[in-house]
C-alpha cells in the first residue's frame, strides 16, 4: 500500500516564502538600488508571483523596509553572539569597535545606504524609514555599550559611543568606494585607543 505524500503545511510555506522574499530584496536593493529594485523583480528572482509578494508585503516601501530591519536584526544578534566572546584586556575595545564597523560593510549596508538615501526624496518612502532608522540606531547604541561594558553615566561616554558609530558608517561609505583595509585598521586602532581612555575615565592609571 502506497501512502499519501505528506504535504507540506501552509504556515510553514509561507515563512519560507517571506523569508526568501526579504533575502532577496536585499540583494537587488543593494545591486540596483531603489530604483531599479521593483517588486516585479524582486518577485522574478525570488520565483514567486507579484500577487505572492503583495499577500506579505503591500506595498514597495513595505518590502524593502522589512527587508532591512530583518536582516539587521539577525546581523545585530550575530554581533552581540560574537561580541560576547570577546575576551577581556587590553584589546577588548579594538575588537569591539572593528566588530561594530564590520556591520556597515558588504551587501546588507549597501542595500540600506540605497534606501535610507532614497528616502531623502521620496516622502511615503521615508515615512517607513525614519522610523526604523531610530529603532535600528537605538538597539545599535545599546548594543555598543553593552559589548563596550561602557558607563554612560559617565561624562562624555555616551558621546564617544555615538561617534564609534559614526565612524563606522563613514567607513563604511568609505569602502564602498576606495577599500583600504591598512588605512581602516589604522583608524580603527587609533580611534580604539581614544575610545578606551574615554571608558576608562581620568582617574584610570
Amino acid at each position: 500500500m502506497t501512502s499519501a505524500p505528506v504535504r507540506e503545511p501552509r504556515q510553514h510555506r509561507s515563512r519560507v516564502t517571506r523569508a526568501r522574499l526579504l533575502d532577496t530584496a536585499v540583494e537587488v536593493l543593494a545591486e540596483l538600488g531603489w530604483l531599479g529594485g521593483t517588486v516585479t523583480v524582486v518577485a522574478e528572482r525570488a520565483g514567486v508571483s507579484r500577487g505572492a509578494v503583495q499577500h506579505h508585503f503591500p506595498t514597495r516601501e513595505d518590502l524593502f523596509t522589512a527587508a532591512i530591519d530583518h536582516m539587521v536584526t539577525d546581523l545585530f544578534a550575530r554581533i552581540r553572539l560574537d561580541g560576547a566572546r570577546i575576551p577581556p584586556g587590553p584589546e577588548h575595545t579594538e575588537a569591539v569597535v572593528e566588530a561594530l564597523v564590520s556591520m556597515f560593510r558588504g551587501t546588507l549596508y549597501r542595500a540600506a545606504l540605497n534606501l535610507w538615501a532614497a528616502a531623502v526624496q521620496d516622502e511615503a518612502l521615508r515615512v517607513k524609514v525614519v522610523p526604523l532608522d531610530r529603532r535600528l540606531c537605538a538597539a545599535m547604541y545599546d548594543m555598543a555599550v553593552d559589548l563596550l561594558a561602557a558607563d554612560v553615566s559617565r561624562p562624555g561616554v555616551p558621546a564617544a559611543v555615538e561617534a564609534t558609530l559614526s565612524l563606522a558608517r563613514g567607513l563604511g561609505v568609505r569602502d564602498m568606494l576606495v577599500e583600504d583595509e591598512a588605512i581602516r585598521r589604522a583608524i580603527v586602532r587609533q580611534w580604539a585607543g581614544h575610545l578606551g581612555s574615554v571608558l576608562a575615565g581620568p582617574d584610570a592609571s
